[in-house]
């Protein structure tokens, strides 16, 4: 049994991938972007652990004895399902493993962005709060997330434990679907517009999709409250990111956290990365899934879809 392991770096390098060397001989590559790289380190492969790889049929049409990719993630849009499916390739991604991980992101940024933390921060250490009199300093405002209204965009596991969390805080929950299927009815769901225009924080969760890309766009941003805050911890492209530095900069929404980007990592062309206002705009290196224990049940996961699949109870498949 060979198997190939495309981006070891995806996960970690404290995370130990020598467990899979049970299974037989192991190939191991820090990162793999290209086709190029793919269709040269694949090609006896019959197992390939992958990540952002482009698991494409350019790629694989040439490695005749492949019979399983395993996702080190859950989405899995950067494989061929049908050419898979056509070829009797098993596709398998792990699920869950990141919820408490992000749902707790979307709040670390949401917080910090309401409350003004970099500001404060700065207040102190830059010496001007033991230069004055009082005890306290308030004069950048910020607001409760009691009785306010929290939206959400993709109501699946994350946006669920999001949507509890925010419960606990005394907010009200709507949601909008964009497939139309959810089948959530323990919260408020509203049409698009509803979402826009009652929600103080917004916050998405949702999958890339061709109804999801771009649904936060200028038009979009245009309908929020001004005094909003916007939190993208599902896919870069849902978020139009020129049309977010215009509703910042023009005042349409308050504030941004963003642990997504359109390209990935950020590209010099991207007008987000010359706002540079951390009160009002924060961004983080996609790592809201990456807490040590998401990482650990990750591997796990991986582990456990390829033990299954040798023993011929394969589980977590996407193409089947």
């Amino acid at each position: 049994m060979k198997i190939v392991i495309l981006e070891r770096n995806s996960v970690g390098l404290d995370m130990d991938v020598e467990r899979f060397r049970e299974f037989g001989e192991v190939d191991i590559y820090a990162n793999t972007v290209t086709v190029e790289e793919v269709v040269e380190r694949i090609n006896d492969a019959d197992i390939v652990i992958a990540n952002k790889a482009p698991m494409k049929e350019e790629a694989l049409k040439g490695a005749k004895n492949l019979k399983l990719i395993c996702e080190f993630a859950t989405g899995y849009d950067n494989v061929d399902l049908e050419y898979c499916k056509n070829n009797d390739i098993l596709v398998c991604n792990v699920r869950n493993y990141s919820t408490a991980a992000v749902a707790q992101h979307s709040f670390a940024m949401a917080l910090f962005l309401i409350e003004n933390l970099h500001y404060y921060d700065n207040y102190v250490k830059s010496g001007t709060y033991g230069s004055q009199s009082r005890f306290s300093n308030f004069d950048k405002d910020f607001w409760e997330l009691e009785g306010k209204t929290w939206g959400i965009v993709g109501m699946g596991n994350i946006g669920r434990k999001v949507a509890k969390i925010a419960e606990s805080f005394g907010c009200k929950v709507i949601f909008y679907s964009a497939s139309g299927n959810s089948t959530c009815a323990e919260y408020e769901r509203v049409d698009f517009d509803t979402l826009l225009k009652e929600s103080d924080v917004l916050s998405l969760h949702c999958p890339l999709s061709d109804r999801t890309r771009n649904l936060i766009n200028l038009e979009a941003m245009k309908k929020m409250k001004k005094s909003a805050v916007l939190i993208n911890v599902a896919r870069g492209p849902v978020v139009n990111n020129s049309d977010l530095y215009t509703a910042l900069t023009e005042g349409e929404i308050a504030a941004a956290g963003l642990d997504v980007l359109e390209k990935e990592p950020i590209t010099a062309d991207n007008p987000l990365g010359k706002f540079t206002d951390s009160n009002r705009l924060i961004i983080t290196p996609h790592m809201a899934w990456a807490s040590r224990e998401a990482r650990e049940r990750l591997v796990d996961g991986v582990y456990r879809n390829i033990k299954n699949f040798l023993a011929g109870t394969p589980e977590n498949v996407v193409n089947g």
